[in-house]
């Protein structure tokens, strides 16, 4: 497989930059603070990363802030390293990279962001996973998680966290799917790694699906609360109706029983449901008993 190469370090044009596919959607502070930056130096202090496709077109790989904050400061030339023999990996490693170490993440982006860039490494990295026996139970960190201890190591490394701090970040984000990171980004209240931790226990895709949904509307201040909110709502028992209990108990006898059980019935116990009716009026268009059984 050939290597990544840089083609030229050069100024393109902003208007032929396609931008597609992004992990995350930039945002309105991040493109405020280099703008303020670019205001008070006169400078952007990072070129962007574009990768040239066959036909000469241009994609953004890195750099997605720089690109929106250049375009409406109106520029029409940004300054870029243009990369040729680029694979999808290799870009979206660089994106990630990218967004980790240049930027202030939210903790739902920094999981978003370590996941993907574990799936990533260890692609390309095929030696680092362990898949069965004796060398997945060596590079577990514990006898529930299967987390490549490499990628963990090298990226703590690279990012100044701890491993704990990235298993953390991984599990939590290798636990959500695109709709829920979409869903979770809305939520009116910051989602923080507390939040993504309980997220990432739930086992059944349902219950992540309630309780992030309970956090994008604002119902439930933190997951652990609505997770309790649902668990709560399931357990509820409906209060049962005596009356209609009793009825349901006496229809369902009723058409069990043979036929002359119900005739003796309704000759020892006419004068009964007769005082029933009297006391408490029949039904809407019901007949009397006594008219039916006279009827009879």
């Amino acid at each position: 497989m050939k290597q990544p190469r840089l083609m030229q370090i050069d100024r393109v044009l902003v208007a032929e930059i396609e931008v597609s596919n992004r992990l995350r959607p930039v945002s309105e502070a991040g493109v405020e603070s280099i703008i303020a930056s670019i205001n008070e130096t006169g400078v952007m202090k990072d070129a962007i990363h574009l990768r040239q496709k066959k036909g000469g077109k241009l994609v953004l790989i890195a750099g997605g802030h720089r690109l929106e904050a250049a375009k409406r400061l109106g520029w029409s030339e940004i300054e870029a390293k243009v990369w040729a023999d680029v694979t999808d990996d290799w870009a979206q490693l660089l994106e990630i990279d990218d967004n980790i170490a240049g930027a202030e993440l939210s903790p739902l982006d920094t999981a978003v962001f370590l996941a993907a860039r574990k799936r990533v490494y260890e692609k390309l990295h095929p030696e680092t996973v362990a898949k069965t026996g004796a060398a997945l139970a060596a590079k577990r960190w514990d006898a529930t998680d299967t987390m490549s201890a490499a990628f963990a190591t090298a990226t703590a490394e690279k990012f100044g966290m701890s491993d704990r701090h990235v298993r953390r970040l991984i599990a939590a984000g290798s636990s959500l799917d695109p709709r829920d990171v979409a869903l979770l980004r809305k939520a009116p209240k910051p989602v923080t790694l507390k939040d993504l931790n309980e997220i990432a226990k739930i086992g059944e895709t349902i219950e992540r699906y309630d309780v992030v949904e309970a956090l994008a509307e604002g119902r439930a201040k933190s997951a652990a609360d609505a997770r309790r909110q649902r668990i709560a709502l399931t357990s509820e028992s409906p209060v049962e109706d005596t009356v209609e209990a009793a009825f349901k108990a006496l229809v369902k006898a009723w058409s069990r029983a043979p036929m002359a059980a119900k005739k003796r019935f309704l000759l020892e116990h006419a004068q009964g449901v007769s005082e029933a009716q009297a006391k408490e009026g029949p039904p809407p268009d019901t007949p009397s008993f006594t008219s039916r059984r006279g009827a009879a």
